[in-house]
């Protein structure tokens, strides 16, 4: 094979990746991150690196995409988008340059759908998240294979758009103005509707926001994104209001997969808010809803 085929959807399937495998142009990522919630007050989730599973069994030829130090930026907070420079270098380190096509999957789809994210914030285009993901794969009895692989370092060429993320002062004024965009709660029903967290430091909810659970964007069965009719329908309210789309959830994970979502039902104004709920309740003069 040439070189890997230009992607023209987020997504690709099992099938898919299966048949280009060999593709010399072909940059498959492992992004998986294990996080837990608090149990206690007081207490922080806990987050481990995916390294071992991925060392363990992953799909052949896959890198680990290490987004917990790698693809963050340090000490920025949870997860915080790196820098420019700083994800450049991380997406030079996995091979990743211009004449490149990456697929990304983890053990939860949200993780590929946040290194999908900062490939596209960072001005690169073709790449996708495996529907379905490791589990999908594993499920209809393709190959893996355990120990750890690289690609040939590359030049990472792509100029950031920043506009794909949002910043505390943009959800601010939408909030203060009731103007400007729409804000999309990823979190789930319990979260939205909380009244007491040891998830935050504060319960609640963004004023104004619409919710759409990340999880039900999903097919139970096997992990794969609902038909793009269904998720117009979940997306019906949302799409009712004119505008920019700003998906949140706790730290700016699960909202990179509404932003996915949103961009298969062709919304093309969407962005990301990174602090996320983390950020906004941790400042008590920011209003929140609670119930």
């Amino acid at each position: 094979m040439a070189g890997a085929a230009h992607l023209t959807t987020p997504l690709v399937s099992t099938e898919w990746l299966a048949e280009h495998l060999d593709d010399p142009k072909l940059r498959i990522l492992d992004a998986t991150v294990h996080l837990a919630p608090p149990t206690e007050a007081g207490a922080d989730w806990s987050q481990s690196s995916g390294r071992p599973d991925y060392e363990a069994a992953h799909i052949p030829g896959a890198a680990f995409a290490d987004i917990i130090d790698e693809l963050s930026e340090p000490d920025g907070g949870w997860f915080t988008k790196p820098t420019p420079e700083r994800f450049a270098a991380a997406a030079g380190r996995l091979g990743i340059g211009p004449d490149t096509t990456v697929v990304v999957y983890a053990v939860n789809v949200f993780w590929a759908t946040r290194v999908w994210w900062l490939l596209l914030a960072n001005g690169f285009d073709n790449v996708a998240v495996l529907d379905g993901g490791f589990g999908k794969w594993t499920a209809e009895g393709r190959p893996t294979r355990s120990g750890t692989e690289s690609y040939p370092p590359a030049e990472f060429v792509g100029t950031p758009r920043p506009e794909l993320f949002a910043d505390l002062d943009e959800v601010r004024q939408v909030v203060e103005s009731g103007t400007g965009a729409c804000l999309i709660n990823s979190l789930s029903p319990e979260d939205f509707h909380a009244t007491e967290t040891l998830s935050y430091p504060r319960p609640g909810r963004i004023p104004g926001s619409r919710h759409v659970f990340v999880a039900a964007l999903l097919n139970p069965a096997d992990g794969t994104f609902r038909p793009v009719p269904e998720l117009r329908e979940i997306f019906r309210d949302v799409q009712a209001e004119p505008g920019r789309k700003v998906t949140y959830c706790g730290g700016g994970i699960a909202a990179t997969g509404d932003a996915l979502a949103l961009h298969l039902i062709g919304e093309t104004d969407v962005a990301v808010y990174d602090g996320s709920l983390r950020e906004w309740t941790s400042d008590p003069t920011l209003p929140l809803e609670v119930g």
